[in-house]
C-alpha cells in the first residue's frame, strides 16, 4: 500500500500493514496484531476519538472552516444564527429556512417562571454566573420530559432550538442576580445579540448596549466561538452524549468543562496578565521574565492545536477597533499591542510558534462592552452551544459507541486482605 504503515511485533516477528485513511489509522487493525496493548496518550494528544464532518482545523496552516466555509468569510458575511444553522444542518439556509429558524429561536427564549423564581433565585447572592449557568442548563431537563426521547429527530430538534434560544436568557438572568438587579424578560422584537445585550444591561446608561456596532461585534465573536473541533468541552459533550443522556444534561457537562481556567477562562487570564503588567513601560521587563522563567506566564499566546497565527485572532483584532470606536479604548489595549509587537519580533516566541490566539483580544472587547470578568466563560458558552449540539446530534446519527477509554494500570499487584488489627 502506498499510504500505509507497517507495524512489527518484535517479540514474535509478526507484522501487519495498516492503511492511512483521511490522515488516520484504524486502531482495530492495530488490535489484530497486538491485542491488549494500548496506545498511551494522556490528554488525547495524538488520538482521534471520532470522525466528524462539522469543523476542519489545520493548526499547522492556521486554517479553521465550518462545514467547509472559511471562518473569515463567515465572520465577515454571515450571522451567528445562520452559522448555528450551518453547523447543525450541514448547509447554509435559504431565505425561508433562515426566517423559520430565526423565528423558532426567537420565540423559545423565555424560561419557565418556576425556573427563574424557585431555582435561579435560590443561589447565594454572590454565586458565580458560570456556576449558575451550569446548574441552570441541567435543570432545564426537568422542565422538558420529552428531551429524553433522543431517537426521534423532531424531538431532538425541539431541544436544540430550546437550548440555543434559552442560553442567553439564563446567562443574563445569572448576571442580573449576581448584581442584585431585577430580571429582564426577552424582547422578541430584537435580534439574538441585541436581545441578550438588553437583558444584560437595561437600564444602565454607562454601557452603550443599544448601539448596533456592539451587537454586530458580539455576533462576530459568537461566530468565532461557535465551534472548534474536539476541544475539552466538546469532548465532554460527546462523552456524556454517548451514554444517551438528554441534550440538556450533556450540554451542562460541556459547560462545566468550559468553566475551567484552562479552557473558558483563558481570556480572563489575559486581562489579569495585562493588569499585572500595568504599564506599557513594563512590557519589556515582563517579556524578559517570561523568557527567563522568573515571572508570570505569557497568556493569550500559543494554542494546543494552532502552530501558526490563530485565524480568529486576526478577525477579532478588527472587531476590537470597531468596539473601541464606540466605547472608547480599553486602557489595557496599549499594553496588549506592545506585548504583541515585542513577542512577534522575538525569536524566542517565534521559534516556539507562540502567536496570539483568540483569547488575547476577546477579553479586552468584552471588558470594554461592560461585561465583568466573571461573565467571560458564560459568553463563551452561549455560542458554543450550537457547536456542542451539532456534535451531539452527529454522534447519535453515527450510532457511536459509549465512550470507554482504556487505561494503563500502574497500581499494586494482587495482594491479600489484612485484618485491621494486623495493619
Amino acid at each position: 500500500m502506498a499510504d500505509s504503515v507497517t507495524i512489527i511485533d518484535n517479540r514474535t516477528g509478526d507484522s501487519i500493514e495498516v492503511p492511512i485513511v483521511n490522515g488516520g489509522v484504524d486502531a482495530t487493525e492495530w488490535r489484530k496484531l497486538l491485542p491488549n496493548v494500548w496506545f498511551y496518550d494522556p490528554g488525547f494528544m495524538t488520538t482521534a476519538a471520532c470522525s466528524s464532518a462539522i469543523t476542519e482545523l489545520d493548526g499547522e496552516a492556521g486554517i479553521l472552516r465550518y462545514r467547509g466555509y472559511p471562518i473569515d468569510q463567515l465572520a465577515e458575511k454571515s450571522t451567528y444564527l445562520e452559522v448555528a444553522y450551518l453547523l447543525l444542518h450541514g448547509e447554509l439556509p435559504n431565505k425561508q429556512q433562515q426566517e423559520t429558524w430565526t423565528h423558532d429561536i426567537t420565540y423559545h427564549t423565555f424560561i419557565h417562571e418556576n425556573m427563574r423564581k424557585r431555582f435561579m433565585e435560590g443561589f447565594h447572592y454572590d454565586a458565580h454566573p458560570m456556576g449558575m449557568l451550569v446548574s441552570g442548563v441541567a435543570a432545564l431537563s426537568t422542565f422538558y420530559a420529552d428531551a429524553k426521547d433522543i431517537v426521534d429527530p423532531a424531538v431532538r430538534r425541539r431541544q436544540i432550538i430550546r437550548l440555543i434560544a434559552k442560553m442567553p436568557t439564563i446567562a443574563a438572568c445569572s448576571y442580573r442576580f449576581s448584581e442584585g438587579m431585577p430580571f429582564v424578560w426577552p424582547d422578541n422584537t430584537l435580534g439574538f445579540c441585541e436581545n441578550f445585550l438588553k437583558m444584560m444591561f437595561t437600564p444602565w446608561e454607562h454601557v452603550p448596549w443599544q448601539d448596533p456596532v456592539l451587537a454586530k461585534a458580539l455576533d462576530t465573536l459568537f461566530i468565532l466561538h461557535a465551534d472548534h473541533e474536539q476541544n475539552c468541552s466538546t469532548t465532554a459533550m460527546r462523552v456524556v452524549g454517548s451514554s444517551h443522556a438528554d441534550p440538556f444534561t450533556a450540554t451542562s457537562a460541556a459547560t462545566a468543562a468550559l468553566y475551567g481556567p484552562r479552557h473558558g477562562g483563558a481570556n480572563e487570564q489575559v486581562i489579569n496578565m495585562l493588569t499585572e503588567i500595568g504599564s506599557i513601560d513594563n512590557v519589556d521587563a515582563f517579556v524578559k521574565s517570561v523568557k527567563e522563567g522568573t515571572g508570570g506566564r505569557l497568556q493569550g499566546f500559543g494554542h494546543r492545536v494552532y502552530k501558526n497565527y490563530d485565524p480568529r485572532a486576526r478577525i477579532i483584532k478588527k472587531t476590537a477597533d470597531d468596539v473601541f470606536s464606540v466605547t472608547g479604548k480599553n486602557p489595557l489595549l496599549d499594553i496588549a499591542l506592545k506585548l504583541e509587537e515585542v513577542a512577534l519580533s522575538d525569536d524566542y516566541f517565534i521559534s516556539r510558534k507562540l502567536y496570539p490566539n483568540v483569547d488575547f483580544y476577546s477579553g479586552l472587547i468584552y471588558q470594554a462592552m461592560g461585561f465583568p470578568v466573571d461573565m467571560f466563560p458564560v459568553l463563551f458558552a452561549i455560542p458554543r452551544t450550537s457547536g456542542w449540539l451539532a456534535h451531539w446530534e452527529e454522534l447519535l446519527e453515527q450510532d457511536s459507541k459509549i465512550a470507554r477509554p482504556r487505561q494503563i494500570y500502574i497500581g499494586a499487584e494482587s495482594r491479600d486482605y489484612v485484618p485491621i488489627e494486623q495493619r
